[in-house]
């Protein structure tokens, strides 16, 4: 019996260790971004941003970080692609706000 939880406590210590280590497009960019930059609030929004968008768009709104006018330029294209994009960013964007609010 002890070994079997031995064994089950070392596989979650895993689970957990391994999800920590992760860092995505957007928790990178969000800790990169500086601006007191917590990484309890930038890995949740990873965590929302890998429920709600895909690796693809993950990278395109990272960039927004970086450079927040690139956002502005997505909001006011007349692009169908970029309007999708933009409605999944905005369905992102309020979900992250929602779950990560200190």
């Amino acid at each position: 019996m002890k070994r079997h939880i031995l064994a089950i406590a070392c596989t979650v210590a895993g689970l957990i260790g391994a999800g920590a280590a992760y860092a995505g497009p957007i928790d990178s960019a969000c800790m990169k971004a500086g601006r007191s930059a917590n990484p309890q609030v930038c890995g949740c929004i990873q965590r929302v941003a890998d429920q709600t968008l895909d690796r693809s768009d993950q990278r395109r709104a990272a960039g927004f970080f970086r450079d927040p006018d690139q956002a502005q330029e997505v909001r006011m294209s007349t692009s169908q692609s970029d309007n999708d994009f933009w409605a999944r960013y905005k369905n992102f964007a309020t979900t992250a706000e929602s779950y990560c609010r200190n």
